[in-house]
C-alpha cells in the first residue's frame, strides 16, 4: 500500500470527526450523569483510532509491502489492540448522545431496526460465534494464497483490514459488552481467551520454526533492511506469539483474580472495579 495523502485525509477527517462526536456525548452523560464514564475510559477511544489510522494510513501501511513484520503490526492493531480499547470506552451512549437528535431519529433508529442489525445484536457478544469468526478470519487470511493475492491487489487488502477489524470487535464483545447486564459464565471466558491463543501459537510458531519462506510475495519485494526474507518472516511470528500472549492471557488473569476474589463479578467490570456501566 502507498502511503500518500490521498490516503491520509479521508481517515484522518473520520478520525477526529468520530472524537468530536464521542467526546460531545461523553461531556453531556458527564453532565447529566455524574460522569458515568471515567476520564480514562473515555480516553481509550480516540487512542483505538490512532491505532487503526496507524496500521492503514500512516507510513506503517506502506511498509506492509516490504517486511512482514509490519505487515503483523498492523494485524496486531487492527484485530487485537484497536477494538479492546473502543470497547473499553464503552462508546454506545457516548457517540448517540455526541450525535445530532434529528439525525439519531431519521439515521440511526432505521438502521438499527433492520433485519441486518437484528442478525448482529443476536450473535454480538455470543463467545462461541465470536471466537470462531474471529479465529476463522485470522487463519484464512494467513493462507499463503489468500495472503499474497492480498499483497496484490488493493481492493482485497482493503477488505482483509476490514475483515480484521470486524473480526477483532467480534472478538472482545464477550468481554465488553455495550450494555449493563450481568454476565454470569465469566469461567467460560477465562476459557474463550485461552483458546483464543492456541490457533495463534500454532500460526504464529510455524511462522517462526519453518525453514522456508511461507509467503513468497515477499520474495519479490524489494527490502531496504539488513534482514533475510526467512528472517523477517521469524521475526514477524516471534512477535505474534509474543503480543497475542500477553494481550490475551492478561484480561484472562485479571478476570481470574476477580472471579476468585469476588462471587459476583461481569466481564467489563473486571477492568474497571467500582464503577457501573451506564
Amino acid at each position: 500500500m502507498t502511503w500518500s495523502a490521498s490516503t491520509l485525509a479521508p481517515l484522518t477527517l473520520l478520525s477526529v470527526g468520530t472524537s468530536i462526536v464521542y467526546f460531545r456525548g461523553w461531556q453531556k452523560l458527564h453532565i447529566h450523569r455524574g460522569g458515568s464514564i471515567p476520564l480514562w475510559r473515555s480516553l481509550c477511544f480516540p487512542s483505538g483510532l490512532l491505532l487503526i489510522w496507524l496500521a492503514t494510513s500512516s507510513p506503517l501501511a506502506s511498509l506492509d509491502d516490504e517486511l512482514l513484520t509490519a505487515h503483523m503490526v498492523q494485524h496486531l492493531f487492527l484485530m487485537s489492540v484497536a477494538p479492546f480499547l473502543i470497547l473499553l470506552s464503552r462508546p454506545k451512549m457516548p457517540l448517540l448522545h455526541g450525535l445530532p437528535v434529528g439525525f439519531v431519529r431519521a439515521v440511526v433508529g432505521p438502521v438499527s431496526r433492520t433485519r441486518l442489525a437484528h442478525y448482529i445484536s443476536i450473535f454480538w457478544g455470543r463467545p462461541v460465534f465470536c471466537w470462531l469468526v474471529s479465529i476463522g478470519v485470522l487463519l484464512l487470511w494467513h493462507v499463503p494464497f489468500v495472503f499474497n493475492a492480498a499483497l496484490k491487489f488493493e481492493p482485497l487488502h482493503l477488505i482483509e483490514h476490514s475483515f480484521f477489524l470486524a473480526a477483532g470487535f467480534l472478538f472482545w464483545s464477550p468481554l465488553l459488552p455495550s450494555h449493563s447486564s450481568q454476565e454470569s459464565a465469566t469461567w467460560s471466558l477465562v476459557l474463550y481467551l485461552f483458546l483464543a491463543t492456541l490457533p495463534c501459537d500454532i500460526l504464529s510458531g510455524f511462522l517462526v520454526f519453518c525453514d522456508r519462506v511461507v509467503y513468497s510475495a515477499y520474495l519479490a519485494r524489494q527490502h531496504f533492511s539488513n534482514w533475510s526474507v526467512l528472517d523477517d518472516q521469524q521475526r514477524a511470528g516471534a512477535l505474534m506469539w509474543t503480543s497475542i500472549t500477553i494481550l490475551y492471557l492478561l484480561p484472562a488473569a485479571a478476570l481470574t483474580i476477580r472471579l476468585l476474589g469476588s462471587k459476583q463479578s461481569s466481564p467489563e467490570n473486571v477492568f474497571d472495579p467500582g464503577t457501573n456501566a451506564p
